[in-house]
């Protein structure tokens, strides 16, 4: 697709797919741990926590989809590999077998602050790019990812 059908310029929005792939990938990296965590938990948390990593890798899941979506509205293509994907995040894969219950909450919420501040920065570049639809779709990743960090941030007393 011609971003130029959508009223963007294409040398503005190199950034903007470049910023968005990154995302793609961390959110892969993201979505893998924590389906290892949903399925890995055990103990005193078990019943809260496996209901808690599947509502957020299901949101994961459609943020991913949304992301490509993104990418290709914007005439290039998604990362698709998980060679890039891997090679690309800055959240790292985490073996979550024997994994304490506290630690994987703890993990995840270290992955979501890394999104958030990728987000963060994002925004900045979209709205350099005058790219308002994609500005919008990050804001609301973003704002579920910060109600989701308060939320376990206060599940492990964390400050």
């Amino acid at each position: 697709m011609n971003p130029k059908v959508i009223s963007l310029e294409e040398k503005k929005l190199k950034p903007v797919v470049d910023h968005l792939n990154d995302l793609l990938a961390n959110y892969h990296i993201h979505y893998q741990k924590l389906r290892g965590c949903h399925w890995n938990v055990r103990g005193n948390h078990f019943f809260t926590l496996h209901a808690k990593f599947e509502e957020l890798y299901t949101n994961a899941l459609t943020t991913i989809d949304e992301l490509a979506e993104r990418i290709l509205t914007l005439g290039k293509p998604p990362l698709s590999t998980f060679k890039d994907y891997t090679s690309q995040s800055d959240i790292k894969e985490i073996d979550t077998i024997g994994m304490k219950d506290v630690d994987m909450v703890k993990a995840v919420i270290d992955d979501l602050e890394t999104l958030i501040a990728m987000q963060r920065d994002l925004l900045e570049i979209t709205s350099a790019a005058e790219d308002e639809g994609t500005n919008d779709m990050v804001n609301a990743f973003m704002q579920f990812n910060e109600k989701q960090n308060w939320m376990l941030r206060a599940f492990v007393n964390r400050s």
